[in-house]
């Protein structure tokens, strides 16, 4: 608990002057004002997180958090959760849909074996930091104790920590995990109390039967465990998972580094929701990368107070929408860094107040 009170003490307030200044470069550049529009946005945000007024994202890295539910035993997936394992070593052989995008856009994905069901070996692009071979079924009990899910926390904050200090520019999170809507949207319901058949999805694409099930057992889990939804981490605990727990660290500890995170959709944002909840200064820090086709996305993101780059009603997770997100925060940093201003080029003034 004590690694986790202590970066949360790290975490400051995004300084006014740092956007003011960044204002003052991309009003100079040549053409009107504001008229790149949330690219703007980005750059200046990123330079007030990272206190940089002429930054580069060079070193760029997706973190995609793995682990296994042991509500899956209850039907609420189309898949079994042997899946989980078999798509981490898919990511590590470079062939899933995150190992795409992330070279489209020059991105190295780091696989983080955090919870999964089964045992690998150690190779390239694969931290294993297990807390447990998945949690417990959280329709029958509490899914982690409170000690598993701080340490899982502790897990992304020390990995944030190591590449933060080895030169890390931009954060994304991905997730990996068979059933891990089902308590992302437990955790959505019993912070926000919304209803659960408003927030709940079909995930990677159950039919109407396991659909009912999966809110029932949804309702049943927050039934049985009671979590106070004015304690983030007994909510965490009672209804999350390792992977969730793990993003929401990488989050807080990218945050006390002032490494700016790019999250991806739903499970992803779930983690965010705990982070935030815990410390709500840490939003500033955060990009939202797209909002998914799942229904309790919107919400989660009003929650948290986070509006999304890109609609494109994806819905796989594993980061692949972060790494569309890293690529709009870079396109916003070159643009404040790179174009021309108008004493560079010698272009007619008049041009900054067209609309």
């Amino acid at each position: 608990m004590q690694k986790l009170k202590d970066t949360l003490a790290k975490i400051e307030p995004l300084k006014e002057e740092f956007f003011q200044k960044a204002q003052k470069r991309l009003d100079n550049l040549t053409k009107p004002q504001g008229s790149l529009g949330r690219l703007e946005d980005f750059a200046k945000r990123y330079v007030a997180i990272t206190e940089n007024l002429n930054p580069k994202i060079q070193n760029k890295f997706i973190f995609t958090f793995a682990g296994d539910h042991g509500v899956v035993e209850e039907g609420i997936s189309a898949f079994p959760k042997e899946v989980t394992g078999q798509m981490v070593l898919n990511f590590i052989a470079g062939g899933a849909g995150v190992n795409v995008l992330a070279r489209h856009v020059g991105a190295e994905v780091v696989v983080v074996d955090i919870g999964v069901a089964h045992d690998f070996e150690p190779t390239n692009g694969l931290l294993i930091r297990k807390i447990a071979r998945g949690t417990q079924n959280m329709s029958k009990g509490p899914a982690m104790s409170i000690e598993e899910a701080i340490n899982a926390i502790n897990v992304g904050i020390d990995i944030a920590n190591e590449y933060a200090g080895g030169g890390a520019d931009i954060f994304g999170t991905g997730d990996m995990g068979i059933g891990n809507t089902t308590p992302s949207s437990a955790i959505l319901a019993v912070i926000t109390g919304e209803p659960v058949g408003r927030i709940t999805g079909r995930g990677t694409g159950i039919d109407d039967q396991t659909l009912e099930r999966k809110m029932g057992v949804i309702e049943k889990s927050i039934s049985i465990n009671n979590p106070n939804p004015k304690d983030p981490l007994d909510v965490l605990a009672k209804l999350g998972g390792f992977e969730i727990a793990g993003i929401a660290g990488l989050i807080i500890g990218a945050a006390a580094n002032r490494v700016p995170t790019v999250v991806d959709g739903f499970i992803s944002t779930a983690g965010a929701l705990i982070a935030t909840e815990i410390n709500p200064l840490i939003k500033s820090y955060i990009f939202a990368s797209h909002q998914s086709a799942e229904p309790g996305h919107r919400i989660m993101l009003e929650r948290i107070g986070l509006k999304p780059m890109l609609d494109l009603s994806l819905k796989l997770g594993e980061g692949t929408g972060a790494a569309l997100g890293i690529s709009l925060v870079d396109a916003g940093v070159k643009i404040l860094t790179e174009m021309a201003t108008f004493g560079d080029a010698d272009v007619e003034e008049a041009i900054r107040t067209a609309s």
